[in-house]
């Protein structure tokens, strides 16, 4: 079985290499690929990714995997060749349901959609990618009835990034978390809107760039195995444990545009940086699923990065990067800036207690796209008038609308937005589970040191990467299931203070 163990794990390995290859030619598109690259880029996306898959479907895999099978029964569930071979079997028996064709069509199309979008926002342009759209759809939900018996067709398109989350569990969660934000959001916006202007200044390039690459230097991510750069849309891409990169975006004139951004994406790279070691090329060498992902993420993001206790060290710092425009702000000014809670029209930009709302929009929508209830060209009037009834303000343009969001242009609709909701709830429940695990943390954030909290997060979470589902690391971690209760406590506690509610 051993042995056969270590063929097995060659096949992985070789998938693996394969979809990093991908991730390399995705990386360079969204940040130094040339713009005449677009067309070939597509080709060779398309390709590549056609080769990953006819890897990954090989029968020598499955023949393998079924011959592993009683052997795998015996072994201890938390062992690493257990959760190894769990993971393997899932992600073949789905993969195998998709044509390799298919991959490939989708692939191109994908490549060919993000550089239209990447062309049509700035310019307000929805009807240039309206058609591409319109085919992106068509595919998800062909991706979708490759997976019969879902009782919701978007139920498989959230399975691969959420595994195990479905609508049915999505929607209550949802109605729930909105019972509580919707007072809350109103509450805090019935007052005078906090004065944020102390971040709208000028604030060059350079010195926010570095400023944020120190801080999360700080927090634990390590720039000998990982890099930052520019990109339209900030994200993080992993091409081994020992080569993950961050990305982010510049405003001059908005100081939170990058800094906050980085802080995010560090998050996210931290988590695959601390994945076993043990576990490279192989398929568990990956986050567990994209709610655990963006917990990480908006909790090194906002639970720390906006926490006062997080400012009272930084604070000076940064008045002596940008002296001419932060020397005389207040340390009290700047932190209520940066948590101004305020209805606004762009979901990266947006506070904490508003930020929820903006998934749900999307979330209905991509249902009702996916259901037929919803045409693509009805879409930007769709948004305008949910968001409106959502948010009490209207989108004046596309761009700041439904052409926001890079995921629908660079990828299917159904399941994008979801995990950004339940990293959220994930992210309040292991912050307090850490604190409760080290009281010491508040205390240490505050005088700039982030090792403990960084090794609790690794030691419980980075380390095990897909060994464990989201919901079976959330029983590890807090004794039950998800809940929304620690998030919307975090929320009252920290706004209330602010706002004097």
């Amino acid at each position: 079985m051993q042995k056969k163990l270590e063929v097995l794990k060659k096949h992985l390995r070789e998938v693996k290499d394969l979809e990093a290859v991908v991730a390399v030619l995705d990386w360079d598109q969204t940040t130094f690929m040339p713009e005449g690259g677009a067309p070939a880029r597509g080709r060779q996306l398309a390709l590549i990714a056609r080769l990953a898959h006819e890897k990954q479907t090989d029968p020598a895999i499955g023949h393998l995997l079924d011959d592993l099978e009683p052997w795998a029964q015996s072994l201890d569930y938390d062992g690493d060749d257990a959760a190894l071979l769990r993971v393997a079997r899932k992600d073949f028996d789905k993969a195998v349901k998709m044509p390799p064709a298919f991959v490939e069509e989708f692939n191109l199309h994908c490549a060919e959609t993000y550089n239209a979008w990447a062309a049509a926002r700035p310019a307000n342009d929805f009807k240039t990618v309206e058609p591409l759209l319109e085919k992106t759809l068509e595919l998800s939900r062909r991706m979708a009835e490759f997976f019969p018996g879902y009782e919701h067709i978007a139920d498989p398109l959230i399975d691969f990034i959420d595994p195990g989350t479905t609508v049915g569990i999505l929607r209550p969660l949802f109605a729930e978390l909105k019972e509580g934000l919707v007072p809350l959001v109103r509450a805090i916006t019935e007052q005078p809107p906090a004065d944020d202007s102390c971040v709208k200044g000028f604030f060059p390039e350079e010195g926010q760039l570095a400023f944020g690459r120190r801080i999360v230097e700080r927090y634990g991510y390590d720039f000998t195995r990982g890099r930052e750069d520019k990109s339209p849309h900030p994200f993080t891409t992993s091409f081994s444990i020992g080569d993950v990169r961050i990305t982010t975006r510049v405003k001059e004139h908005d100081l939170t545009e990058a800094l906050f951004g980085t802080l995010h994406e560090a998050g996210h790279g931290m988590y695959e940086q601390g994945i076993n070691p043990a576990y490279e090329g192989l398929p568990i060498a990956d986050g567990t699923s994209s709610g655990v992902h963006e917990s990480q993420s908006r909790l090194w993001e906002n639970v720390v990065g906006r926490s006062r206790g997080f400012w009272e060290y930084a604070y000076p710092e940064l008045q002596t990067v940008f002296p001419d425009v932060l020397q005389d702000v207040s340390l009290d000014a700047f932190y209520r800036a940066i948590n101004k809670v305020s209805r606004s029209l762009i979901r990266t930009d947006a506070d904490e207690v508003t930020y929820n709302l903006h998934v749900m929009l999307r979330f209905e929508l991509e249902l009702e796209l996916l259901e037929g209830a919803l045409a693509v060209r009805d879409l930007p009037e769709a948004w305008r008038a949910r968001f409106k009834d959502m948010m009490g303000i209207e989108p004046p343009d596309d761009k700041d609308g439904v052409l926001q969001d890079v995921h629908w242009y660079a990828g299917k609709i159904g399941g994008c937005f979801q995990g950004y909701t339940l990293g959220n709830v994930l992210g309040a429940q292991f912050y307090a589970a850490a604190v409760k695990a080290e009281p010491g943390i508040p205390a240490a954030i505050a005088q700039g040191e982030f090792g403990v909290l960084h090794g609790w997060l690794k030691n419980t979470i980075y380390w095990h990467g897909r060994k464990y589902t989201a919901n079976e690391l959330a029983a590890r971690i807090t004794g039950g299931g998800i809940s929304v209760a620690p998030y919307m406590k975090y929320l009252r506690e920290k706004y209330g203070e602010l706002y004097d509610l």
